[in-house]
């Protein structure tokens, strides 16, 4: 009877040492939590700064409003209009380019790329360039 009562006490406290257990572990990780986020000082910085941030970009928005030296809708259009003039112009030079070497190699018992070392012919490829849309 005195050892079952004490295995009764034994399984009463291993319960309450896994719950204690349980609740320790709960408030260790509240602890880490707590110790990864900021105090208030460091808060209280950080506003400060992205204030400071805030104001800059204001007054450097400003001048940009107040700047007299924007672009023209007539000047961009301008612009814009001679790009794509020099676009098509190098597209259709590209194209005859092409149609010439192809009319050549038609003949030509080496591959296109061996030709064009030989030639001296440097590709697009070569330079990674990109058409604009």
């Amino acid at each position: 009877a005195e050892l079952r009562g004490l295995d009764g006490e034994i399984a009463a406290l291993s319960g309450k040492v896994q719950a204690l257990q349980q609740s320790c572990r709960q408030m260790e990780a509240e602890l880490k939590d707590l110790n990864s986020s900021m105090t208030t000082s460091e808060m209280a910085k950080e506003i400060e700064e992205l204030r400071k941030d805030c104001a800059s970009y204001t007054e450097k928005l400003e001048r940009i409003k107040s700047a007299t030296n924007h672009v023209t809708p007539e000047e961009k259009e301008k612009v814009c209009g001679e790009q794509k003039l020099y676009c098509k112009e190098w597209r259709r030079r590209k194209r005859m380019a092409t149609e010439l070497l192809d009319a050549i190699l038609e003949g030509y018992p080496k591959s296109k790329k061996q030709f064009f070392e030989e030639v001296g012919i440097e590709t697009d490829e070569d330079h990674n360039v990109t058409l604009p849309a």
